[in-house]
C-alpha cells in the first residue's frame, strides 16, 4: 500500500500521514514491545514513511523500538528524533536543555539507540530559553555538516524563533501541537512557516485520543499521564464532548470516522494556509493506522469547516498543563505581546 507524498521544507518529501510513536511508550496505556513492532510494521506497510519519536519517549525505549524496525526496514522509513528534554516525561520531571555540547552528546546517544548512521529529520524539541537559539541550531547544522543529520527541525517554536533558526540553517520542518481543539499556531507560526517554505508537522493531532470519541469515560485513562490535563478532568471533560459530538455528526455525513475528520480538517487547514501538513497520530492499534491513513481522501465542506472552525472557541483547559511557562510557543507569544 502507498500513500500520498508530502514535501516539507529543504527537500525533504515524506509521506502524507506520520506516525508518533510516543504511543510506543506506556504514556498512553501500556503494551508490549511485540505489540509496539507490530504497530510499527503496520504503519509501514501502509504506506507511512515518517516515523517520529524522541530521545524522552520512554527514556530511550521508542528509539530503540523504531531501532529495531529500522535494522530490517530502513529504506522504507525517513527517522525523525528529537532532543533538548532532560528528566522524565512519566515523573512531569522535564526540563530543556540546549546548549551546543548537549546538543552533540544527545545526537550521538541517539544515533546509538536507533541503530543507524543517519538521523533523516532532527529536531529541538523544547527551547531553553537561556541558550540563543542560533547557538543550538549551529550546532544541529554542524551534524548535518558531518553526515550525522539530513534535515533540521523545530518543535514549539515561536515565529520569531523560527526566522532566527531558519537565517543559520535551512528547516525542514516546524512542530507543535495543532488540531481542531488545539489552534493557537494559526496566529502567527503556522503562516511564518508558510512564507518560509517549512512543512508543519502537527502532534497530537487527535486531541491524544480524545478527539476520537474513545474517551467517553475517564475511567479509560485513568491509570495514564491524560488523567492530570485539565482538559480531560473535572467539568472540563464533560464539557470538551461537545467537540467530539461535533466530529461525530459529520463523520457520519461522510460514512467516516471522528478521528478521520480531525486529521481532515488539519489538511483543510494546510491548504487554507498554503502550507505542506503531516500528521502524527500515534496509536498501538494496526487498524487505527489504517483508518488514518483514509484520512487525507475526505472533502469537507464549506458547512463541514465552518462547523469545525468554531469549536475550538469553546473549549475548557489549557493544552499543555506542564509547570514550565517557557513549555510550549504559545505561552512565550503571549508573555511576548
Amino acid at each position: 500500500m502507498s500513500l500520498p507524498t508530502t514535501h516539507l521544507g529543504d527537500g525533504l518529501t515524506v509521506s502524507r500521514l506520520g506516525f508518533g510513536a510516543m504511543a510506543l511508550t506506556g504514556v498512553y496505556g501500556s503494551s508490549t514491545l511485540a505489540e509496539n513492532l507490530r504497530a510499527l510494521n503496520h504503519a509501514l506497510d501502509a504506506g507511512v514513511t515518517l516515523i517520529d519519536t524522541a530521545d524522552i519517549y520512554g527514556d530511550g525505549d521508542s528509539e530503540r523500538t523504531v531501532g529495531e524496525v529500522a535494522g530490517r526496514r530502513r529504506d522504507y522509513m525517513t527517522i525523525a528524533t528529537k532532543f533538548g528534554i532532560t528528566g522524565s516525561i512519566a515523573a512531569k520531571t522535564m526540563r530543556a536543555r540546549n546548549d551546543p555540547a548537549y546538543v552533540r552528546a544527545a545526537a550521538e546517544a541517539s544515533l546509538g539507540r536507533l541503530g543507524v548512521d543517519t538521523i533523516d529529520l532532527y529536531y529541538l524539541h523544547r527551547r531553553d530559553v537561556t541558550v540563543p537559539i542560533e547557538d543550538t541550531v549551529g550546532a544541529m547544522s554542524e551534524l548535518v555538516a558531518a553526515g550525522k543529520v539530513r534535515h533540521l527541525g523545530l518543535s514549539e517554536v515561536t515565529a520569531d524563533e523560527l526566522e532566527a533558526a531558519h537565517r543559520v540553517h535551512p528547516i525542514a520542518a516546524v512542530q507543535s501541537e495543532w488540531s481542531v481543539w488545539s489552534r493557537d499556531v494559526e496566529r502567527s507560526v503556522a503562516p511564518t512557516a508558510a512564507r518560509l517554505g517549512i512543512g508543519f508537522v502537527p502532534y497530537s493531532p487527535l486531541g491524544r485520543g480524545f478527539l476520537t470519541g474513545a474517551l467517553s469515560d475517564p475511567a479509560t485513562f485513568a491509570g495514564d499521564w491524560r488523567a492530570g490535563l485539565t482538559r480531560f478532568t473535572g467539568d472540563a471533560f464533560a464539557t470538551n464532548q461537545a467537540v467530539v459530538t461535533a466530529l461525530t455528526g459529520i463523520a457520519a455525513d461522510h460514512g467516516a470516522t471522528a478521528a478521520q475528520i480531525a486529521l481532515a480538517w488539519l489538511y483543510a487547514a494546510g491548504d487554507r494556509l498554503g502550507l505542506p501538513v503531516v500528521p502524527i497520530p500515534g496509536t498501538r492499534r494496526p487498524e487505527r493506522i489504517t483508518e488514518n491513513a483514509s484520512a487525507a481522501s475526505i472533502a469537507l465542506t464549506a458547512d463541514d469547516l465552518r462547523v469545525l472552525n468554531a469549536l475550538s472557541a469553546s473549549v475548557v483547559g489549557q493544552r499543555s498543563d506542564f509547570d514550565d511557562p517557557n513549555w510550549t510557543s504559545d505561552s512565550r507569544e503571549s508573555t511576548d505581546r
